[in-house]
């Protein structure tokens, strides 16, 4: 098993207080990186970032919290150029905040459309382009993509399209920023056993797990073992690639 090293590492992880995000920043912070842990303020997201905050200072671990909305343009520039000073770099860029408001297309509203769209994909944008500021030589972005961008699922159109425009935004990132060595890669999750499929009707749920040639949905940690290794010098060649972790479902 690879041990990956990502000691005197900053990483920002978006959308991390709970759920897959929590996981992902919380395997880089057990492979020694100084975690920057990101949530949109309210009090139930604040109350789940102090409390993954508290778990990492009581195992004498580096991490920081960092409120922000990713949706909103000023609010990012003015986060990171604040992260930059304070921790003088950006090593690791991982964007993984997202919201779903999933209808058919008869039935979404604008609202809905934008709601998806400004978090989904506006907001991987703005962090991209901020954090390219910051990032230091080689440093790494990995976006979370999903299947959903990649096959289009009914009642997702809002969410297939932002996924698919991240995959879109990753091709092209991978290229303007190859100059400084700075990979940018996506992982595209199918099913994975997080807080969002708790609003899936189980009959729902036990159809797609069907159709899943491993017969089950995924865990969070094994999202994350595949963010870590496009983040680590191991994967130092990759760049601009779109790596489906979904058990095989296609």
């Amino acid at each position: 098993m690879i041990q990956f090293d990502f000691k005197d590492k900053v990483v920002l992880v978006t959308g991390a207080s709970r759920g897959m995000g929590a996981q992902i920043l919380r395997q880089f912070v057990n492979a020694g990186a100084h975690g920057l842990l990101n949530f949109l303020p309210n009090e139930q997201n604040l109350a789940d970032a102090n409390a993954l905050l508290q778990e990492f200072h009581s195992q004498g671990k580096k991490c920081n919290l960092a409120g922000f909305d990713v949706s909103q343009e000023l609010e990012v520039q003015q986060h990171l150029a604040m992260l930059g000073k304070k921790h003088g770099k950006l090593d690791v860029l991982i964007n993984n905040a997202g919201v779903l408001r999933d209808k058919t297309i008869r039935k979404m509203t604008s609202e809905d459309w934008f709601t998806v769209m400004r978090t989904n994909l506006d907001g991987v944008f703005f962090c991209c382009k901020y954090a390219a500021e910051i990032l230091a030589e080689k440093g790494r972005i990995v976006n979370i993509a999903s299947i959903s961008g990649i096959v289009g699922f009914p009642g997702q159109a809002n969410y297939s399209s932002a996924k698919a425009g991240v995959i879109a935004l990753t091709k092209v990132l991978s290229k303007e920023l190859a100059s400084r060595n700075i990979t940018v890669n996506a992982v595209a999750p199918g099913m994975i056993e997080t807080p969002m499929l708790t609003g899936v009707r189980e009959e729902v749920l036990q159809e797609y797990k069907k159709q899943i040639p491993l017969k089950r949905f995924g865990h969070p940690e094994e999202v994350a073992n595949a963010i870590l290794f496009l983040a680590s010098e191991e994967a130092s060649y990759i760049t601009g690639q779109v790596l489906p972790i979904t058990g095989g479902w296609n």
